[in-house]
Order: structure tokens, then sequence, then C-alpha cells
């Protein structure tokens, strides 16, 4: 496969990644889905914006310059050993690093807010109640959350997802890398067939 094939397919598939993501954070505002009365009440890794700055935004990026790079027309530097392609390739690398940041900031969030759990009233204060995610492997203890109602599940349903993509979209940054070493050491007129 040609390497700017391969980054237009990544790129394509970053871009919903990146919309679910921000979808994600934003729904993590309204806790158990329903508006809060005081801002403090919502769990504090939340505001960091993992989904909408690092796998949102941030990713954003990397993939329209992933989407772009099998539009690049390297027909016109054939033989020349400093073609426009390999350049080209070098900076979707740059890119693809700033993406795996980005995705990296948001699944160390997401995993350090599963772990502390979500921000509720347990009936006298609102407080995290648990610790170290021992909420995770025994689901009795969720009833210690008294409002928002459906807190826990929502809160790990969400950040699980922001986890999961987060780490898909550092995979996918990762393969670029790779691919635009490829790109830039052996180019990519030749695989593509623009140039005979």
């Amino acid at each position: 496969m040609c390497t700017g094939g391969c980054a237009k397919c990544l790129g394509t598939t970053l871009i919903p990644l990146a919309v679910l993501c921000t979808l994600a954070n934003i729904l993590l505002f309204f806790p158990g889905g329903k508006v809060v009365e005081n801002n403090l009440h919502i769990t504090d890794e939340v505001w960091y914006f993992g989904g909408i700055l690092g796998s949102g935004v941030l990713m954003i990026f990397p993939a329209l310059v992933f989407l772009g790079l099998k539009n690049n027309d390297c027909c016109g530097c054939c033989g020349n050993e400093s073609c426009g392609k390999r350049f080209a390739m070098f900076s979707s690398i740059i890119f693809a690093a700033v993406g795996v940041l980005g995705a990296g900031y948001c699944f160390v969030l997401s995993a350090v807010a599963l772990n502390r759990g979500p921000k509720c009233n347990t009936g006298t204060e609102w407080t995290y109640p648990f610790q170290d995610g021992n909420y995770l492997t025994s689901h009795t203890l969720w009833n210690i959350c008294q409002s928002p109602e459906n807190i826990v599940p929502w809160n790990l349903t969400l950040f699980s997802l922001l986890l999961i993509m987060s780490g898909i979209q550092a995979v996918l940054c990762g393969i670029q890398v790779v691919n635009g070493l490829f790109g830039t050491m052996c180019g990519d007129c030749k695989c593509c067939g623009c140039c005979g």
C-alpha cells in the first residue's frame, strides 16, 4: 500500500474518534445525565478537558495532515532526491507525535479518573468516596453515592470510552510514525505509480 494511502486511511479513522472523544468529555459535564447546580460537584478530571483538548482538538491537526498526504503531487519532482513528498511524510511524523501526546494526555487523565472514582454526595458531603479503584470490583460500594443519580456507571462508562478511544488514537498515530519513516526514506512516488 502507498504510504500516502495508509496515512489517509489513518486520518479517516482519527476524525470520528476525535469527535466521539469530544462528545464523551462534554457529557461528563452532566453527571448522571443531569445539569448540576454547582460546578464544584463535577469530577475534577473532567475540567482538564482530556477528551476535548487531548483526543479532540489536538487530534484534528494530525488527522487533517494525514488526509492531505494522499493528495500531495510528487510527480513534478521525480528524479529529485529531495522530493516534496518525502518532506510531507517527514512532517507527518511530527504531527503524529503531537497526536500521540494528545491521546496520551487523555489516556492518563481517564485512567486517573477511573482509579479515583466520581465526585458525589455521600449524604453528608461532596467528596471522592472511593480509593484506588476499589469500586470497580465491588458494585455494592456504588450505593455510597446518593447523588447525582447513576453517577458511578455514568463516569465509569464515559471515562472507559475515553480510555479506549485515546488508546486507539495513540496506536494509530504510532503507526503513522512508522509509515512516515518509510515514506521519508523510500518516498511514495514509485509505489503510487504516478511517475511511471
